[in-house]
């Protein structure tokens, strides 16, 4: 396996490309999936900060601690799970052992109650499915899009996703208002959620099928790193993830700065996938015309002026405002964005495994990341802990972009260039 150097097999669109362009309706199935799959995560994740903190009593180390098992624990799965979906060309199949793993997880919070074992385990069953299905999935939304289109078609996808990251929240809202703080209701509800998702992905999703004779090895995974390019957008997003803190820490900051009652926790997802949700296809578009490198890394500076404005005076309803919507700005700008860029680099035979690379150096960081901000938290306090990762955000920042500044290099063929803006 090596990177194509096939027009087919380009890396980026060029400025203008991918005009009407129609995103294919797997890609639409894929995304109404993640709809259906991110109502039943979210309805968890929306209320897990609170539960565990307020609820359980944890410190911000222990909680770091677990926010940091539930990111990491996906490494050597995404490696594992796009190594299958390409050896055996079972995209789907592998995607659909993932989905199934997140919900089944759900269904074990209520059993475990509050030992903080037991939801570790639950938590690194949960991400252990996602980290299965992510790079597969991701395969087959490139794999089912033109090479000019990529931007758009994960836009598409991303804004789909999150519809159902907007609606679990309110979903977990509607439950606990009605049930008090009765967190197991969220918990089998969302199970339920879960199920049918599964069953949406075995009746609408089609696989891609490749040729017999195209079947990458571990070895074959290894040579792609031998691209520049590419193995630049591997470290890229190894460090980048390194300074990004989680979701989870970016809202309990927000209620430790405006002391937030628990009942409304929930909702603050809400701002961030409101953001997402109206701006992930337009900037999805936008990264196929103006390239997708330079989306990449303003996104990056969303998320550090969200940094600072946490760590800085302003308080009340502007503060607020402000975080979810930087935040919010940084995810339609990053997440898609990086999927695409990566995807139409790669040849189809080894897409969800070369994808997989990229995925598993960016949860490391990030695994990394959720346990250093709770050891400064508890350290520090949260105003120096956000203070310090703005800098070191500020610094990963000006080395990406420095990295990345390279316009174009030779590809396989000598008389032939990609763009990798």
């Amino acid at each position: 396996m090596y990177v194509s150097s096939t027009r087919a097999d380009a890396p980026l669109a060029r400025p203008g490309s991918g005009r009407g362009v129609v995103v294919t309706g797997n890609v639409i199935a894929l995304g109404m999936v993640s709809l259906v799959t991110d109502i039943s995560s979210e309805m968890v994740t929306a209320v897990m900060p609170v539960y565990l903190v307020t609820g359980l009593g944890l410190t911000m180390l222990q909680f770091g601690f677990l926010d940091g098992l539930y990111s990491g624990v996906t490494v050597f799965l995404r490696l594992i799970g796009g190594h299958l979906a390409d050896r055996f060309a079972a995209r789907k199949p592998v995607a659909v052992v993932g989905y199934g793993m997140s919900a089944v997880a759900k269904l074990g919070l209520p059993l475990v109650g509050a030992s903080v074992p037991g939801i570790g385990a639950v938590l690194a069953a949960d991400r252990a499915g996602k980290g299965l299905r992510t790079a597969p999935r991701d395969a087959l939304i490139s794999l089912s899009s033109t090479p000019e289109a990529q931007g758009r078609a994960f836009g598409v996808h991303r804004a789909l996703d999150t519809v159902g990251a907007f609606t679990g929240p309110l979903v977990a809202f509607t439950i606990l208002a009605a049930v008090g703080t009765a967190y197991d209701a969220v918990f089998v509800v969302s199970f339920c959620v879960g199920l049918v998702a599964v069953a949406m992905l075995v009746l609408f999703v089609r696989d891609h099928r490749d040729p017999p004779e195209r079947r990458p090895g571990w070895r074959d995974g290894a040579r792609l790193l031998r691209d520049r390019p590419y193995r630049r957008l591997c470290v890229v997003a190894a460090v980048l993830g390194l300074v990004t803190v989680s979701d989870a820490f970016v809202y309990l900051l927000l209620q430790h700065r405006l002391e937030i009652r628990p009942h409304w926790f929930p909702l603050l997802p809400l701002g961030t996938a409101g953001v997402y949700l109206v701006l992930a296809l337009p900037l999805g578009r936008l990264a196929d015309r103006v390239g997708r490198r330079r989306v990449f890394l303003a996104g990056h500076g969303a998320l550090l002026a969200a940094y600072l404005f946490l760590g800085g005076p302003l308080g009340g309803v502007p503060l607020l405002l402000t975080v979810l919507a930087l935040h919010g700005v940084f995810y339609a700008a990053t997440d898609g964005v990086l999927s695409a860029a990566v995807g139409a680099r790669l040849p189809a035979a080894g897409r969800a495994g070369g994808m997989a690379v990229v995925q598993t150096g960016q949860a490391v960081g990030r695994f990394a990341s959720s346990m250093i901000f709770g050891a400064l938290w508890t350290a520090w306090g949260p105003a120096t802990a956000i203070r310090v990762l703005a800098v070191a955000l500020a610094v990963a920042l000006f080395g990406s972009a420095l990295a990345l500044a390279g316009r174009r290099v030779r590809a396989t063929r000598p008389t032939e260039v990609h763009d990798v803006r």
